[in-house]
């Protein structure tokens, strides 16, 4: 493979403890244009700084599009074929190498927002999400989930094809609820079960299952049936999904 077919898209997400921009982007290039050569196929790359998601990939037939934590720049050559196998070759053993090198290189890992995040707030217009959380808490959990909760950032008026109507942070334990809930025509017992799967998560955190990420194990689903209005709220997701989508 020339090095031409094997130049790569390379994304930053700007971060105080992320490498300077111009080292990483050299840094980044050779990753990219090695993991191609390496895999036989193009490999579009992005850099993030993220704190929960170190590495995330898609596979298709044209290119392999790959998402690491900048850590991943400094990577020794086990690591980085680490990398090639799991990603690209659906390797699942390989995940192992990766575990561990995300846990020595648990420092550069940033632990706090900074003043470039969203606004973390829970009061919205038509519903507050402490207030939510404490009843549900104080409901189901025996008081026993600690997690701050908040609304997302508003989202941008280009075309969304899906949406994530909550999201749980495991290293600041913090709930994010997507700002389109926040309307007077969505019930107030689905923003509960948004707010109830989010808090799920800390009790049943995400797992290795065989040659994948499970986010949602079985335990956490039996747990998640047991929220009083389920069937009602999975059925007015469906019918209203388009309409979030458009928010």
């Amino acid at each position: 493979m020339s090095d031409s077919s094997a130049r790569q898209l390379l994304l930053f997400d700007s971060a105080p403890r992320a490498p300077a921009r111009a080292v990483a982007v050299h840094k980044a290039a050779s990753l990219a244009q090695h993991l191609a050569r390496d895999l036989g196929m193009p490999v579009r790359l992005s850099v993030t700084d993220n704190r929960s998601t170190m590495i995330s990939f898609r596979r298709a037939p044209s290119a392999l599009r790959l998402r690491l934590h900048h850590m991943f720049l400094d990577a020794p050559g086990s690591v980085v074929q680490a990398v090639a196998d799991y990603a690209g070759r659906g390797r699942p053993q390989a995940g192992r190498v990766l575990d561990e090198f995300i846990k020595r290189e648990q420092p550069r890992i940033r632990q706090e927002r900074d003043s470039s995040d969203e606004r973390f707030s829970p009061e919205g217009r038509f519903f507050h999400l402490e207030e939510i959380r404490d009843l549900l808490n104080e409901r189901f959990f025996q008081g026993g989930v600690r997690a701050s909760i908040g609304w997302g950032r508003a989202p941008g008026r280009r075309r969304r094809k899906s949406i994530r109507l909550g999201v749980y942070d495991h290293q600041t334990r913090e709930i994010r609820i997507h700002p389109s809930l926040d309307h007077p025509e969505v019930p107030r017992f689905f923003v509960e079960f948004i707010v109830f799967h989010e808090m799920l998560h800390q009790l049943f955190p995400s797992s290795n299952g065989p040659g994948r990420r499970v986010h949602h194990p079985r335990a956490f689903r039996d747990r998640e049936r047991a929220f009083p209005l389920y069937e009602a709220a999975i059925a007015w997701e469906r019918a209203n999904l388009r309409a979030l989508l458009q928010r």
